[in-house]
């Protein structure tokens, strides 16, 4: 009776939540929603500032639950509904209100997609996180994206501000990001980046000098960093494609060695040894 009383316990869920990385995740989804409110009262820098800093927080907590072993199943579905809300519909609000508004339906329908082509590819990744190569992930991701946005818009007030072509661009640079969310193209997921371990002596070097750099022109260089993430995926999934296609071709040739009558023996007309 003990025993059976005992695996009854066991069969029990644990209540209660992890606060920690929680925390983050509650400030990322404020982060977000003080982006569309800011986006709805004209002010977009303000709203671009608080996307970019939903984005360190989303990857801070994660990084927190797994260094201070507190991942949880509820941690994963509230860090997809906030991703949801700070990268999807803020950004998509941002987008609408910044540069689409005079496309009328054909803009905020574009808006949409971008909102919608987020949510399939968080709902990919939740089902095929642990089917896929942890190395990479399949499609840009939804905070990659946003902050890519939210660098643009940075970018343009860095420069002067935007040029007169800035709405058509705008509307293209959009549906392509959706594509590339949904599509399966490969991008570096830089999750074998644990900084807790023993790391050589350069990458402390190279870390320092990408705060530096950022540090200089932070609305440059943060938008120069996104774009060459995002351009990054299909010279990557376009490189894997050939290494593989080669590697087929190769496995399918027969190794074939020459034969005897094929080896012609110069011989020495002087009789040599």
């Amino acid at each position: 009776m003990k025993s059976n009383r005992r695996r009854k316990n066991k069969k029990k869920p644990k209540k209660g939540i992890y606060v920690l990385p929680n925390l983050f995740t509650s400030a990322s989804l404020f982060c977000g929603f003080y982006a569309i409110v800011a986006a709805i009262q004209g002010r977009y820098e303000s709203a671009a500032i608080a996307i970019l800093i939903a984005c360190l927080l989303d990857g801070l907590d994660g990084k927190v639950a797994r260094f201070t072993n507190t991942t949880s199943h509820f941690g994963t579905e509230y860090d997809s509904l906030s991703d949801l809300v700070a990268f999807g519909v803020a950004p998509g609000i941002l987008a609408f209100q910044w540069a689409l508004e005079p496309f009328g339906r054909l803009g905020w329908l574009a808006s949409f997609m971008y909102v919608i082509c987020g949510a399939l590819r968080l709902a990919r990744f939740n089902v095929q996180k642990t089917t896929v190569e942890a190395r990479y992930f399949k499609g840009l991701p939804i905070p990659a994206a946003a902050g890519f946005i939210a660098a643009l818009i940075l970018f343009t007030t860095a420069i002067g501000g935007a040029p007169d072509s800035r709405h058509i661009l705008f509307i293209v640079m959009i549906y392509v990001l959706s594509f590339l969310m949904v599509s399966t193209i490969d991008y570096f997921s830089f999750k074998d980046l644990e900084l807790k371990n023993r790391k050589p002596f350069n990458v402390l070097v190279g870390i320092i000098l990408v705060f530096i750099v950022i540090a200089y022109k932070p609305k440059i260089m943060l938008f120069g960093i996104l774009l060459a993430y995002v351009v990054s995926g299909p010279v990557v999934s376009t490189y894997r494609y050939r290494k593989r296609r080669a590697a087929k071709l190769s496995e399918k040739l027969p190794s074939v060695a020459p034969a005897k009558d094929d080896i012609t023996v110069a011989e020495d007309p002087g009789g040599a040894p």
